[in-house]
């Protein structure tokens, strides 16, 4: 591990050159997120990231998953293996279901999946202008599922007044093609955004041959994704915005670890609806619905299986200001799941409200509730204090006390397999502490946070093949942030991440503890470097460190589980990009794990992408 570490520091510094675009995270930064209005970094108390549009241009050669892993405390396992293979998502060592998903700030959910956590293979980076992560507890404000973060993606907005067409074709490893085009407008009235993509990639095989010897075939992969929005500005202060989006993929799966098969996968997501927003002296007044309709077919050897889910989500919100010290976010919501199965209608309202308090002398308190009312299990509530204090408009201290809960998903009360109605919801506490400090005329941007987290009525699979509330997980950790902008055109960035956590089980009448944090790392490591040579060159080198973790392998022929070590890795990934005719024509390369490292495992038993060089053309007219 010590070695890895090493290595990750002689790559940053050979490539002593990361992006000039910094993640947003300097104190006077505006976000949306972490309070349902614009609002300064400096003037909130919540842990949150952003990733620029810059930094999304800038990763052509990258998908979703791949970008999402590269933050702090964040690791999508199966980002780096084949492009198909199904992704998970652990915020702060929790796993996907915990972390809510938002596009436009409207929820994504896939009532069929696995816990109702949406597929991240769903989502193009093409049609995302940008990226905030709230980190830990946000039930209070974006309900169910909030209970370890929330990441709420941006899709493009028009700029110009005049029509603006971009396109972008990349081609690289393994026969790999990726081609969009998109088209705006923003005139006084009526704004549009077209978006589509088409992506297409021979793969490599997703189980690991560990003979080279067994011939296992490629499993490939194809998405189409189509982004039509468009906003009416009715009058200077209402405006309407109804959006329409199609993501399909479909591409092949292996029977299992070290395992070939010629099994294929079909999904499909249709994400609909409209946002509504009436300005006026003092505020805003929110309306959106959305509408998900996902559809799964997995064709193998034992037969096909179809999975489809609707999910509605209406909401009513407005942001109010009493005065400079005292501000409003307040509204309801209502959500109703269903899946393709007898009776299988789940629905929860939620009122909720929440207060800023603003004082000159450096003090800002959020306190906020929330009471949700589901129709199977009954009510239950949640609460926020976030605490933080400014100095010299250079160091921010902050806490955050927060409660949050998952409702048990529709499959987990009427789905088809181990099915139980009476499941309560599963509530957590979390607390966190931190500093963040921009200092040396904002040359140095530093943050350290600490977290705790218990979750208690965890949902498990029982012995018996029933869902049942059970256990209690208890996590914690710190993430700890550098960024470093010496001149103007360097950008120096590092981050570590700690996690470690412990699940209870009460069997037999006797607690039994243990670590459970299957596939993610107790350490990791990103490092980042890049220089802007001239206006038009841009270079940059990343390191990302993976430390030890464990899993578990289910023998199929002896039907004995025994728990693996997967050994520490680090990929290092470089980019170069050269603009012509005023940055209206941008060529690049980015090339990932520069070192051809493969004998790793992201999931046991699941092969890896070695190197992978992508060259890519961006045109803008």
């Amino acid at each position: 591990m010590k070695k890895l570490f090493l290595l990750a520091a002689i790559a940053a510094a050979q490539g002593v050159c990361a992006q000039s675009d910094s993640t947003g995270n300097a104190l006077d930064e505006v976000v949306v997120t972490a309070t349902k209005s614009p609002k300064k970094l400096s003037e909130t108390g919540k842990v949150l990231t952003v990733i620029t549009k810059a930094q999304i241009e800038r990763s052509g050669g990258k998908d979703f998953a791949q970008l999402i892993t590269e933050q702090t405390g964040i690791i999508v396992n199966g980002a780096v293996s084949n492009a198909g293979k199904d992704k998970s998502l652990f915020l702060r060592g929790a796993t996907d279901k915990y972390t809510l998903i938002l596009l436009d700030d409207i929820p994504l959910n896939e009532p069929a999946g696995v816990g109702g956590s949406f597929d991240l293979r769903l989502l193009s980076l093409d049609n995302i202008e940008r990226i905030e992560i709230l980190k830990g507890s946000q039930s209070t404000l974006y309900g169910s599922n909030a209970v370890a973060g929330v990441i709420n993606i941006i899709s493009k907005k028009p700029a110009t007044a005049k029509p603006q067409f971009n396109a972008l074709a990349t081609y690289g490893s393994f026969n790999t093609f990726k081609g969009n085009a998109n088209i705006s407008q923003k005139a006084k009235v009526l704004e549009y955004d077209l978006n589509y993509t088409y992506y297409n990639t021979d793969g490599i095989s997703e189980a690991k041959d560990t003979t080279g010897k067994a011939n296992f075939d490629k499993d490939g992969f194809t998405q189409h994704a189509v982004q039509a929005v468009v906003g009416i500005n009715i009058t200077k202060q209402l405006k309407i915005s109804p959006y329409y989006r199609f993501t399909q993929f479909t591409g092949g799966y292996d029977a299992d670890a070290f395992t070939d098969a010629p099994n294929n996968y079909n999904a499909s997501l249709v994400n609909s609806g409209l946002d509504g927003r009436y300005n006026y002296a003092k505020g805003t007044v929110h309306v959106n619905y959305g509408y998900d309709f996902t559809k799964r077919l997995y064709a193998g050897q034992y037969g096909d299986f179809t999975m489809k889910g609707k999910f509605h989500h209406a909401e009513l919100f407005v942001n109010h200001t009493f005065s400079k010290a005292l501000q409003m976010v307040a509204g309801a919501n209502l959500q109703v799941y269903r899946i393709d199965a007898p009776d299988t209608v789940n629905s929860i309202v939620s009122p909720f409200v929440s207060l800023f308090l603003h004082s000159n002398n450096g003090w800002n308190i959020e306190l906020g509730g929330r009471y949700n009312q589901h129709n199977k299990y009954g009510g239950n509530a949640t609460y926020s204090f976030n605490p933080s204090y400014l100095i010299n408009e250079k160091i921010k201290l902050f806490a955050n006390v927060t409660s949050g809960f998952r409702a048990p998903s529709i499959g987990e009360l009427f789905g088809p397999y181990g099915a139980n109605p009476d499941l309560k919801p599963e509530k957590s506490n979390t607390q966190e502490a931190g500093v963040q400090a921009v200092i040396a005329n904002k040359k140095i941007t530093a943050t350290i946070t600490g977290f705790n987290r218990t979750i208690t009525d965890v949902i498990v699979y029982n012995t018996n093949y029933t869902y049942e509330n059970r256990d209690k997980q208890h996590d914690f950790g710190a993430e700890l942030e550098l960024s470093i902008t010496p001149v103007e055109q360097l950008n120096i960035k590092a981050s570590y991440a700690y996690i470690d956590g412990k699940i209870t089980q009460a069997l037999q009448g006797k607690d039994t503890s243990y670590y459970n944090l299957l596939r993610r790392p107790k350490h990791s490591v990103n490092l980042y470097a890049g220089y802007q040579v001239s206006k038009q060159l841009f270079i940059s080198a990343s390191t990302q460190v993976i430390g030890k973790r464990t899993d578990n392998y289910f023998d199929p022929n002896t039907f004995v589980a025994t728990q693996v070590d997967l050994s520490a890795y680090a990929l290092v990934n470089m980019y170069a990009e050269y603009r012509f005719l005023k940055s209206r024509l941008n060529v690049f390369v980015d090339a990932k794990n520069l070192f051809d490292k493969t004998n790793f495992y992201e999931v046991y038993g699941y092969g890896v992408q070695g190197i992978n060089v992508t060259g890519g053309v961006r045109l803008r007219l």
